[in-house]
């Protein structure tokens, strides 16, 4: 398999070589192919890593950054496959300011219903579904059966893992990470239920009440994880949440505002 493909009609870069990209890339090779009909035949999807191990994975060439952006094509898009939010911002202010479009990914049996907003960058994963008078920001990831319900205010670089259950009138702060099987009780109009920015919520977890910024929970209710805040294990992790490692090592700064793209 070639490294590098050249004189591409539209250029997808899978950022990322984890499991979750290759998850991705039989959504991302099909909903391109909706999205750019015209000389579809020379549309081409890359993996691109930071520094590369391998020059192909499931059949698609793996390239460098550098060689991502030396690739000759018409349009030149991204999305960004890494779990990891802090990393998926630094990579996403990295690809923008070097001329790189986010493009945001759904899978064709995902559905999204009336007034919704959905910033740039998002990967919608099958069988998720988004329902009516919803706001997302920016580089969103809604893993396979995850659910949003009416009148969710969910911010930037936010991770909702496999089955995650978000009924209505939540709030969700930008950088949270909602575990797998989590379920998040419904909230009220005048009363939305608030997850803060930065929080983890534990996988299987039922969130009833409110939870604070850069606070993990665990549990049916969930409950904060106790835990001894001067050790050096939660001194590390608390640096690796606030710059992350690989991408997250070369840049501090976070990503500039952008305006929601309605989906």
């Amino acid at each position: 398999m070639p490294k590098t493909d050249k004189g591409a009609n539209v250029l997808l870069g899978i950022c990322g070589g984890g499991g979750f990209s290759r998850e991705v890339l039989p959504v991302a090779r099909e909903f391109l192919s909706t999205f750019s009909q015209a000389n579809a035949e020379k549309n081409r999807i890359v993996f691109v890593e930071n520094n590369p191990l391998e020059n192909a994975l499931n059949d698609m060439p793996v390239v460098s950054e550098d060689e991502f952006f030396s690739l000759s094509c018409a349009e030149r898009y991204f999305n960004i496959a890494i779990a990891d939010s802090v990393i998926r911002e630094n990579v996403a202010l990295d690809f923008i300011k070097r001329g790189a479009t986010p493009l945001s990914i759904h899978a064709p049996n995902s559905l999204t219903y009336d007034c919704i907003e959905i910033g740039e960058g998002a990967i919608i994963c099958a069988n998720s579904i988004i329902t009516s008078n919803v706001r997302i920001g920016r580089f969103f990831h809604s893993n396979f059966f995850s659910y949003v319900a009416h009148d969710c205010v969910i911010g930037d670089f936010v991770t909702f893992a496999p089955r995650v259950t978000c009924n209505g009138n939540v709030h969700i702060g930008d950088h949270a990470y909602i575990g797998a099987a989590a379920t998040v009780k419904q909230g009220t109009p005048d009363k939305p239920l608030i997850i803060g920015e930065g929080a983890i919520i534990g996988m299987g977890a039922v969130v009833t009440k409110d939870v604070p910024a850069f606070t993990t929970v665990i549990g049916n209710p969930a409950k904060p994880l106790v835990k001894n805040r001067n050790s050096a294990v939660w001194i590390i992790f608390g640096l690796w949440r606030r710059y992350g490692f690989g991408w997250a090592q070369r840049k501090r700064g976070r990503a500039e505002a952008l305006p929601l793209k309605k989906y």
